[in-house]
């Protein structure tokens, strides 16, 4: 595997695999003395079980460790631009706000879920806010020359200086 394919299925799983760690290390946030029949849902949870979900999060922990560590390791060595990490970075966060957003919008409660209606309100927004400046950084750390500007029909190369 090349570095730039090994590079870019790092970042891949990094940022694939935080809001699962998120969701499923965080467990249920059910109101507690209450069976599931008794509680209101905004939206009802995935049929799955706290400890699967825990094995869930704990693999996705050490999928996203192992992606991170790869392109830390390739940062240091300079394989990897660090300007990189300004476009994984709101990812990761965007990912934190994914797994807690979905824990609250299917926690169990009695009555209205207003975390879920804050979640909407405000988790949206900055998850959304969030994608978009990955987006364009990521959009100009692509197309931009190490040595100046990007010019029309020039070829655009995904991967990182040096590589």
């Amino acid at each position: 595997m090349t570095p730039r394919a090994t590079h870019l299925s790092a970042a891949t799983a990094l940022v694939a695999a935080v809001p699962v760690a998120v969701w499923g290390l965080l467990g249920r946030q059910d109101v507690d003395g209450f069976s599931a029949s008794e509680l209101d849902y905004a939206y009802r949870p995935l049929d799955i079980s706290d400890g699967t979900a825990a094995v869930i999060g704990v693999i996705a922990l050490l999928l996203a460790g192992v992606g991170g560590a790869l392109l830390v390791r390739a940062t240091r060595q300079g394989e990897l631009d660090r300007r990189w990490w300004e476009v994984l970075a709101p990812l990761m966060v965007a990912g934190v706000i994914v797994g807690v957003g979905w824990r609250v919008l299917t926690a169990g409660v009695l009555g209205v879920n207003i975390g879920a209606g804050l979640t909407m309100l405000f988790g949206g927004p900055v998850v959304a806010g969030l994608s978009i400046w990955a987006l364009v950084r990521g959009v100009r750390l692509a197309t931009r020359r190490p040595g100046g500007h990007f010019r029309p029909g020039q070829q655009i190369e995904l991967a990182p200086r040096g590589a």
